[in-house]
């Protein structure tokens, strides 16, 4: 179960309330961290991504994570796969409205489809409709992934 995660945004405030409506959860400043929201789900588990100023990293401190500004807004090599319950067509108004790029696209040879959601075309939030979860199940089992990997190694 992951519970939550953190991401850069430009503007981390549109970003949270983005992905919360999204969820329909709620956002709220995240005063952890300077300049700081978080996205809640509003689930039993707790649910949540932080969006951090971009450029603001976590280091260790004395005590605890700490913050330090390193480098300038950037594309990231991390990207999350979340479920929402809207439809696909909702998804693409949310990033449209906000000028993300959004498409809906297929992974692998037809495995399942995703939204590549891009919050300040920066970085990528795979969104899975309902009906998108249900392919994404089907295909993600270890049986599926150890055939999926052997396949590629025998390539």
């Amino acid at each position: 179960m992951l519970y939550h995660a953190s991401f850069p945004s430009r503007d981390p405030e549109t970003a949270a309330r983005a992905l919360a409506e999204l969820w329909n959860g709620r956002h709220f400043r995240f005063p952890v961290f300077p300049g700081s929201f978080i996205a809640l789900k509003g689930d039993d588990k707790g649910t949540a991504v932080e969006f951090y100023p971009a450029g603001q990293v976590l280091v260790p401190g004395a005590d605890e994570a700490d913050v330090e500004v390193q480098h300038a807004p950037a594309a990231i090599e991390t990207h999350l796969a979340i479920g929402v319950d809207i439809t696909e067509e909702e998804v693409h108004a949310v990033a449209h409205r906000e000028g993300w790029q959004v498409r809906t696209c297929w992974r692998g040879d037809r495995f399942f489809r995703v939204i590549e959601f891009w919050i300040d075309n920066l970085f990528m939030f795979e969104i899975l409709t309902p009906e998108m979860q249900a392919e994404y199940a089907r295909f993600a089992t270890v049986d599926n992934f150890a055939a999926f990997a052997a396949h590629a190694d025998a390539a």
